[in-house]
């Protein structure tokens, strides 16, 4: 999904015997009077692999957005781009600008469960478009270790992200499970995944939507590295 704050999904349930029973009491305590208090509780109370898991997950949803500005600056840096390469990036890139705008116009943030749409297919296709206009920047800037370099960082940065994220959803919406059951996390089906209890009319691509989003500004990034990489390719020519 796209970059959201999650709240605190709720507090722990149960706890290991060996634990200090007054600090149990305290983990499980209501989460309303100080949220922060109560997350810090709920880690601490956590096992250490756990611990350790949560923090990388937080560490990822935070610095995702920065370190795309950080990878950007890099492919310009170290782009070798010829006019193959530029056109070898054009459809992975136009292909994943489409997706993540598609995706834009159906999903509702932290306020429902989308299910409609690309969500039928995969349950991530704001990700899957940010892979497909990645893998579309790498293949232009005719460098093969940067696409190296996106799949460790896919790897380090957005598979911990994704797992927080529906981590949030399973304890969100009862239907997740369902959904997670009939859609794949990242790779879509062939077909659409049915839901009946979805009316028609929840199914349909919402401009507003998508403006309210301002997926465009993925279009304006990606429009922006390919003129630099143009640049860069005219001026090297020049010398």
């Amino acid at each position: 999904m796209p970059s959201m704050g999650f709240p605190t999904s709720g507090c722990l349930s149960c706890c290991h015997s060996r634990w200090d029973s007054a600090f149990i009491a305290a983990a499980k305590m209501p989460c309303e009077p100080n949220p922060a208090l109560c997350e810090n509780i709920q880690m601490a109370a956590a096992p250490p692999a756990q611990q350790n898991r949560t923090t990388w997950q937080k560490i990822a949803r935070r610095i995702r957005v920065p370190l795309g500005f950080v990878l950007a600056a890099v492919f310009l840096i170290f782009a070798h781009p010829a006019w193959r390469s530029l056109a070898w990036g054009v459809p992975f890139a136009a292909a994943g600008i489409w997706l993540r705008g598609y995706a834009a116009g159906y999903v509702k943030k932290n306020a429902e469960l989308t299910r409609t749409g690309p969500y039928a297919y995969t349950r991530n296709p704001l990700y899957l478009g940010s892979m497909f206009i990645a893998l579309g920047i790498a293949l232009a800037a005719g460098r093969w270790w940067l696409g190296a370099l996106l799949v460790v960082l896919f790897l380090l940065i957005y598979v911990p992200t994704i797992l927080s994220e529906e981590a949030f959803l399973r304890s969100e919406f009862p239907g997740f499970v369902d959904y997670a059951g009939r859609v794949p996390r990242l790779l879509p089906r062939l077909t659409p995944a049915r839901f009946p209890d979805i009316p028609g009319e929840r199914g349909r691509f919402d401009r507003e939507r998508y403006l309210h989003h301002r997926e465009y500004n993925a279009l304006v990034g990606a429009l922006a590295i390919y003129a630099a990489l143009i640049l860069r390719l005219l001026l090297t020519r020049g010398h």
